[in-house]
């Protein structure tokens, strides 16, 4: 079996388990009152890579665009199995998919001329405060590898990637030869929690630091906007032992039988 070097990209999001504010100028989520995390899709981005690289033979390296702060989610991810990593130092917020993908393109054609090859890059599908589903192809054509978007779990084997999520019929499966570049959407495997060992290791992990290869030419966006909440409707049965014909009812319009 060929090892697999395998490079996963991340990116510090604010949680957006709670309520979603955005910036003043609504280009951003605001982050202030909720902290950061790393996207549910980055995060099963990681797993996957852990695995690719463990069940090859090779290295996960992790690799994220953003502020000093965002050694945290770095280091989060060597707790989780990634060996090395790489802080593009910058603040993110003036960076656009084409932006983004050009710096991590950077970074992998940098590895190669130092002997560090990336065979199989990872991205989440895409990042929770943004949403912008560009990145992972916008890098594939600056490398020139093939890419398939929005799946669930990746198998390598003999070179070639073995890439499976749900299509509009069914489960679909891709065999992409490597390098090759996959975006990964969440739930097609279970993200593992760091263990006390692994946070240890962590910490002793020399994190590369580059700079960016050029002013960034911006998001272009108009503005990001948060949708309305889902109206909710109750309806009052009644009270006491008379709803129980009422409730016989509903569970019979909602097809519910003994």
């Amino acid at each position: 079996m060929s090892v697999t070097n395998v490079l996963v990209c991340i990116k510090r999001v604010p949680d957006t388990s709670g309520e979603v504010l955005l910036t003043e100028d609504g280009q951003a989520v605001d982050g202030r009152y909720v902290g950061f995390t790393t996207s549910a899709h980055e995060s099963c981005a990681i797993e996957i890579a852990v695995q690719v690289a463990a069940a090859t033979g090779g290295e996960a390296t992790v690799l994220t665009l953003g502020a000093a702060e965002a050694a945290e989610q770095l280091r989060a991810a060597l707790s989780l199995g990634c060996t090395a990593a790489t802080h593009v130092e910058a603040d993110a917020t003036g960076f656009g998919p084409a932006d983004v993908a050009r710096e991590i393109a950077a970074v992998v054609r940098a590895h190669e001329a130092e002997g560090r090859r990336h065979d199989l890059v990872l991205l989440g599908n895409d990042a929770a405060d943004s949403g912008d589903f560009q990145v992972g192809v916008r890098l594939a054509y600056e490398l020139g590898r093939p890419v398939v978007a929005g799946i669930a779990t990746v198998e390598v084997a003999e070179g070639v990637a073995v890439a499976r999520g749900e299509g509009p019929t069914g489960q679909e499966t891709f065999r992409l030869p490597l390098p090759a570049v996959v975006t990964v959407l969440e739930g097609g495997v279970e993200p593992r929690y760091p263990t006390v060992s692994g946070r240890m290791k962590a910490k002793k992990v020399a994190i590369e630091q580059r700079p960016p290869t050029g002013a960034p030419a911006g998001p272009k966006r108009v503005r990001l906007t948060v949708p309305p909440p889902v109206p909710s409707q109750v309806q009052v049965l009644g009270e006491g032992p008379e709803t129980a014909g009422a409730v016989c009812d509903l569970f019979e319009s909602l097809g519910v039988t003994r």
